[in-house]
């Protein structure tokens, strides 16, 4: 069951969901097998998914509800501030955060930023649903780089939004030090004075609080910190996404004040909606009990 090649040979595919839980799909149809650098990259037809790409074993997006995740992962961000006109990208391979940003017709620059260009060829020539053509988009500036590297390295860039769609934090993956209170405290210094970052936090339930900690960990930076979660059928799982703010808080946001943006952006959305942020913004009590504050010395794991 460990063997991945095995895995993809076979007539099903199995992902490892925690010590001694997994899921089983049937496979419908084999798109591309293969790897990079960086990773082992599947994209497969899959039951009850469909089209699915799978990064190291784990689903990373399919047709079934990709739209979900990343209309949820980026549009409370980018809704609560009132003009986001730079908007930095941390990862997001697959092309659909940056779609999903380029929908804000104020929107100026989009830096992507991921370590993996083999894998963002893949998608483009074997993926196009997720991207829908964005990577072409001329706001849009691609930079290849370990995206810790790339903060640390900005002097002068002030970005409104910075979005981290991060691959889970494996140990020894590429993602560890991308949850830390380090990474963090960098991801605030090139934000502008009333800037946000929204990021991807994991399984709420997963074996290593991983949720909980990304938590405590932003709340540790910004002044501003929100959990929020959403049910994700292509994990399986309540996802969680964190959002740390200088200055804007999304519930201070009305229904009424996001229906106008969304109206005066010209958003096209399929899946959020401001009746429904209420919802996914309740958590029950004692939810983000748990967890630690992530650090370089001492980062945090996913345990899978």
């Amino acid at each position: 069951m460990g063997d991945k090649s095995k895995q993809t040979l076979s007539n099903w595919f199995i992902e490892m969901q925690a010590p001694g839980s997994a899921h089983l799909y049937s496979i419908l149809n084999i798109h591309y097998v293969g790897s990079t650098k960086y990773q082992e990259v599947y994209i497969l037809e899959l039951s009850e998914l469909g089209k699915a790409l799978i990064l190291d074993g784990k689903v990373q997006s399919s047709l079934r509800d990709e739209h979900v995740y990343h209309e949820v992962l980026v549009q409370p961000a980018m809704l609560a501030h009132p003009s986001p006109k730079r908007v930095l990208v941390i990862g997001g391979g697959e092309g659909a955060t940056i779609r999903e940003v380029l929908k804000h017709n104020m929107v100026e620059e989009v830096v992507m930023v991921d370590i993996d260009q083999e894998l963002i060829d893949i998608v483009k020539r074997y993926f196009p649903e997720l991207h829908q053509g964005s990577f072409n988009d001329p706001r849009v500036k691609l930079v290849f780089d370990d995206g810790r590297k790339f903060v640390e390295s900005c002097e002068s860039s002030k970005f409104d939004v910075v979005i981290c769609d991060l691959t889970d934090p494996l140990k020894g993956g590429p993602s560890v030090y991308l949850y830390t209170v380090e990474f963090y405290s960098e991801v605030f210094r090139i934000l502008s004075e009333d800037g946000i970052t929204a990021i991807q936090a994991e399984n709420v339930r997963s074996a290593g609080e991983c949720f909980q900690s990304i938590y405590k960990t932003v709340k540790q930076v910004f002044p501003i910190t929100v959990a929020y979660t959403t049910f994700i059928k292509s994990f399986d799982a309540e996802w969680g996404i964190v959002l740390g703010s200088k200055h804007f808080n999304p519930l201070d946001l009305s229904e009424e004040e996001e229906g106008k943006r969304i109206e005066e952006r010209r958003i096209n959305l399929k899946f959020y909606e401001p009746r429904i942020k209420k919802r996914l913004f309740t958590l029950p009590k004692g939810f983000l009990d748990g967890g630690r504050i992530s650090t370089d010395s001492n980062p945090i794991y996913e345990l899978v």
